[in-house]
């Protein structure tokens, strides 16, 4: 059994990954700014609480194994641009440092869909998209997302030991949220700034676990998306439409997502368990 603590576990997706560990044996240290007991309340942006959160906490624990970190203001325009990049950098800095310091050498944490050019106003370069191409933040939130790829990058480079996956999460779902999804055809252009991808929650899960227990160092990134889209229309018709400029890379299954799992697949065994076609019926 190991010790993971995880940064937000009280929110949409943290909740979901609190659950999946703890059903798999594992022990959770939920470290939450607004959580409810038994989490730890802590704030991220200071340096001391975090080491301190990382390391012991009284006779509560005396190691930390493992870290996830989801924790962070989840999206743009929801503070000012200014406060968003003061927050979420300084607690990812401070995460993987106090990691760090503390010996943790397995950290898994969430990156964003949004590095890969989200909203889409400039068409993506191919479909379906992944990894393969560099970063194009086109928010504040996003290039914190970015950046924080990047210093992991060296933070890896510093210590050859340490095993730092960024998750490029999808837009998080509950099974609730798939009533909604039969109106997203009205409108074709309502869903395209992420090309119709999505995530449920329990499959985000799924793949911080198979991240946590993926053996390799340094660091490295995968989209992590449900294997279908939000629409009822088949993808080909999708990109056709509304990106007829952006070349289609591959034949696409009729539901198939736009933002390649493939990676995530290959490498961690990240395979989907969920659609909100079954799910929201």
């Amino acid at each position: 059994m190991a010790r993971i603590a995880v940064t937000g576990g009280s929110g949409k997706l943290g909740r979901a990954v609190v659950d999946d560990l703890v059903a798999h044996g594992d022990e959770v240290v939920n470290l939450d700014v607004a959580a409810p007991r038994p989490a730890l309340r802590i704030d991220l942006t200071d340096y001391g609480q975090t080491v301190e959160a990382l390391t012991r906490i009284d006779d509560r624990y005396d190691r930390i194994d493992a870290v996830v970190h989801l924790a962070a203001i989840p999206a743009p325009g929801l503070i000012p641009n200014a406060a968003t990049f003061h927050h979420n950098i300084t607690a990812t800095y401070n995460v993987f440092s106090a990691a760090r310091l503390a010996g943790i050498t397995n950290i898994v944490w969430a990156s964003s869909e949004t590095v890969l050019g989200l909203p889409f106003a400039t068409p993506p370069p191919y479909i379906p998209v992944d990894e393969a191409y560099p970063g194009r933040p086109e928010s504040t939130y996003s290039l914190v997302k970015h950046l924080e790829e990047q210093m992991a990058a060296q933070f890896c480079r510093w210590d050859p030991e340490l095993k730092m996956i960024g998750l490029r999460f999808s837009n998080v779902m509950d099974p609730q949220d798939y009533a909604e999804f039969p109106s997203f055809d009205a409108d074709p252009r309502a869903r395209s700034w992420n090309l119709w991808g999505y995530i449920d929650a329990r499959d985000g899960a799924q793949a911080v676990r198979r991240a946590l227990a993926h053996e390799a160092r340094g660091m490295d990134v995968f989209v992590i998306a449900n294997a279908d889209t939000v629409m009822s229309r088949s993808s080909a018709s999708l990109a056709a439409e509304v990106f007829p400029g952006v070349p289609v890379t591959k034949e696409l299954g009729e539901h198939e997502t736009l933002l390649s799992i493939d990676k995530a697949r290959r490498v961690l065994g990240y395979e989907p368990e969920h659609t909100w076609r079954v799910d929201a019926a």
